[in-house]
């Protein structure tokens, strides 16, 4: 009896075991993960290392005759800015984040994170619609801005509009043929490294307004906006991870990886990566949200100020020309908040 039970647990080792070699056999991917590979292992992405290559080349020139000119010179926190966004999409998509990035689902999770809403957020730190309008001539100038307050472009920076941009595609991309796509052909795969970063763009231009807009809404719209993304992020992690329902199985299946997680246990992963890594590079946006906000107001306040000095000026030219005593007390020391169009009618002005 013993000798029977033995005799099929060895026939069930050896069928396990011809079964796992098959399927090493079948692989052709690369070797087991590490951690050191996201330093040692490279690949090639031509598209994203072509258009990381030309934009920062423009860029570099564009500054350049920006600060040849008479204005002031470009901030150097830009520059960085805008350089690093671009280093860190060639990184996303040729080190060993692009290697593995159609081997396992917690590899592409975090990709998708880095290259929505990272890579999007510095090149629009960088300020790059800025920079064209400064470095171009006069004439192209005028288009440029022309375009950016046209109709289409209001309706694309309409803060639900542009926030759909940022919320849609990741549901999109998990629950329809998006993902197989992306996964399964080198093209699709290409498509998904530039429509991530386009459609990050179209959310943090509108939202950081530090580039010309066709639409300006109060900075507290983008907090809130902020907020409801963090919570959609939260219910997408939850349904990869709890949902119960594999995404790309087939592919993976066929992939036939014979090293690290099962892919029940890879998209948790997975879907705690986008979870926890979609909150957390939220706090760099709303760390230059509010410093914009910051920058904004002390802006709007020297604005003002030079206005009421202004006023007050004129106001003792007209009294010295008409030899008529300086009315400081009553002219000059006014509180401006009673002649501010936007607050007199609160306090009786």
């Amino acid at each position: 009896m013993s000798d029977g039970t033995g005799g099929r647990m060895n026939g069930a080792a050896e069928t396990l075991s011809s079964s796992g070699a098959a399927r090493a056999l079948a692989y052709t991917g690369p070797p087991a993960w590490q951690w050191s590979d996201l330093a040692t292992s490279w690949t090639l992405e031509p598209l994203v290392l072509a258009l990381s290559v030309l934009l920062g080349a423009w860029y570099l020139a564009a500054v350049r005759t920006v600060n040849r000119g008479d204005g002031d010179r470009w901030q150097p926190t830009r520059t960085a800015a805008f350089l690093g966004g671009l280093l860190l999409w060639i990184w996303c998509t040729c080190s060993g984040l692009g290697v593995y990035e159609r081997i396992l689902f917690t590899d592409r999770a975090v990709q998708v994170v880095l290259l929505l809403m990272v890579v999007p957020l510095l090149l629009a730190l960088g300020a790059p619609v800025s920079l064209l309008v400064e470095s171009s001539p006069e004439r192209r100038r005028e288009r440029i801005l022309r375009a950016l307050r046209s109709r289409p472009s209001k309706v694309l920076m309409f803060p639900a509009v542009s926030t759909a941009l940022l919320m849609a595609p990741p549901w999109l991309l998990y629950f329809t043929p998006w993902y197989a796509w992306s996964v399964s052909s080198g093209a699709g795969n290409a498509v998904l490294h530039l429509a991530l970063v386009l459609l990050g763009l179209a959310y943090f231009w509108p939202r950081l307004q530090i580039d010309p807009v066709g639409h300006e809404y109060p900075h507290l719209v983008g907090l809130f906006i902020t907020f409801a993304e963090v919570i959609f992020d939260a219910g997408l992690g939850i349904v990869l991870i709890y949902g119960g329902h594999l995404v790309a199985e087939h592919y993976y299946v066929a992939l036939g990886r014979p090293w690290g997680p099962s892919l029940a246990q890879d998209q948790t992963w997975g879907g705690n990566a986008f979870w926890v890594l979609g909150d957390l590079v939220g706090l760099p946006f709303l760390a230059a949200l509010v410093r914009r906000m910051v920058v904004q107001g002390r802006e709007e306040i020297k604005v003002v100020d030079a206005e009421l000095d202004a006023r007050f000026e004129a106001q003792a030219a007209e009294a010295r020309a008409a030899g008529q005593p300086e009315e400081e007390e009553e002219t000059g020391m006014r509180p401006w908040w009673l002649d501010d169009p936007n607050l007199k009618h609160r306090y009786g002005g």
